[in-house]
């Protein structure tokens, strides 16, 4: 049996949000509802269909100034999702993970626009993807989908247009023959 490679899919939550137009652009109908709110739900549907069964997903939110952020995970539809503990950054968080996934074997996709983690994780032979790339790449993606739920419209095929029009014309000279 074929060994399979692990993946592991990291994004740069709030910097998807604010640098991926398909985020940036949310609006919702009711002025209670909070828009941030439904681009990060947005962000964590996206993610995980993009991740699929091809990776294990985790979202790290910047939580660095919050004296009360623990770094804990919580995980929603497989995805884990945590805010970096208070006094560090997202970035190191990031780096650290893409570092311990590179260390392990581990293949790592990085999500993100900040150029400082682009180049600290890309050093380290991490593969890369910009927001605004993810935002295309989930574009896609739903485009396809969309495409193949449209229904298809059966057609009934006859034996009239299945053979030649020579074959066609000769039966029906022989129908009408009689």
């Amino acid at each position: 049996m074929a060994r399979v490679r692990k993946k592991i899919l990291i994004v740069d939550g709030y910097n998807v949000l604010r640098s991926g137009s398909r985020y940036r652009t949310i609006s919702v109908p009711d002025y209670t509802d909070d828009a941030f709110n439904a681009a990060r739900d947005r962000l964590v549907d996206d993610v995980i269909n993009y991740a699929g069964r091809e990776y294990q997903a985790i979202i790290v939110y910047d939580g660095g100034d919050n004296a009360f952020s623990s770094g804990e995970v919580e995980k929603v539809g497989g995805v884990r999702i945590m805010f970096s503990p208070a006094g560090q950054s997202a970035d190191k968080v990031i780096e650290k993970i893409a570092h311990d996934a590179k260390a392990r074997g581990v293949e790592a996709l990085v999500v993100t626009s900040d150029a400082s983690v682009q180049d600290t994780v890309f050093g380290g032979g991490v593969e890369r993807m910009s927001a605004e790339g993810f935002c295309r790449e989930m574009g896609r993606y739903y485009d396809e989908v969309r495409v193949e739920r449209r229904q298809k419209v059966a057609v009934k095929n006859t034996v009239a247009d299945r053979i030649s029009p020579d074959a066609l014309a000769k039966l029906k000279a022989l129908r009408d023959r009689r």
